[in-house]
């Protein structure tokens, strides 16, 4: 695996990303959901950065995350050159290349996108509105639209603490950035003695 060929995976999953979440920001309400199948929908909303809609709570907390999130993304892009520099497995270099573009594609969302949209609740939003964007630099929200509800009912009453409760597997609703870090994690542990070989003794 060469540093071309992983620029070259790297642009096209921040293409596909942002290509994505562009389109879904200037063509869905927020909170607007669309069937693709009955497992699958297009359903967009909006997140502060952190799993699952957490965020940290403060006025500064959204700041601290991206500029956390930007040198965690510079110690990802660090790891990905030395690899690179020691020839490592070239499962290992794809799986760094996912897991910063999928970073550094989120970061997109959190640095800029309350600059050059308008907010989404109640109306399409608008790229580079002429009033100016919804928030500042660093306050922007990450666009998330990829829900796989793959079941949903009421649990039998014998399943211990949920029984007999409303539940939906799987609900956490995600986007194209999220999917290449679980992928990339998903390879490092399906190929976890290939990418890091015990070292005879």
């Amino acid at each position: 695996m060469t540093l071309k060929k992983s620029i070259f995976l790297i642009v096209i999953v921040l293409i596909i990303d942002q290509w994505s979440k562009i389109y879904i920001k200037t063509h869905f309400q927020l909170g607007e959901s669309v069937e693709v199948f009955n497992w699958f929908k297009i359903h967009f909303i909006e997140n502060e950065g952190m799993a699952w809609g957490k965020k940290i709570p403060g006025a500064y907390g959204k700041i601290f995350l991206t500029i956390f999130r930007l040198f965690a993304t510079g110690g990802i892009a660090y790891w990905l050159w030395d690899s690179l520099r020691k020839n490592a497995h070239p499962i290992l270099i794809i799986s760094i290349a996912l897991i910063f573009a999928g970073a550094f594609g989120n970061i997109i969302d959190s640095l800029i996108y309350g600059v050059v949209f308008d907010h989404s609740n109640g109306q399409v939003s608008t790229f580079m509105p002429e009033i100016g964007g919804y928030a500042s630099v660093f306050y922007g929200k990450v666009v998330d639209m990829l829900y796989f509800p793959i079941w949903e009912g009421i649990l039998p009453s014998w399943i211990p603490i949920y029984g007999g409760k409303h539940f939906t597997f799987f609900n956490a609703i995600f986007n194209v950035a999220d999917s290449a870090i679980s992928l990339a994690v998903m390879l490092l542990i399906a190929f976890n003695k290939k990418v890091f070989p015990k070292e005879d003794q």
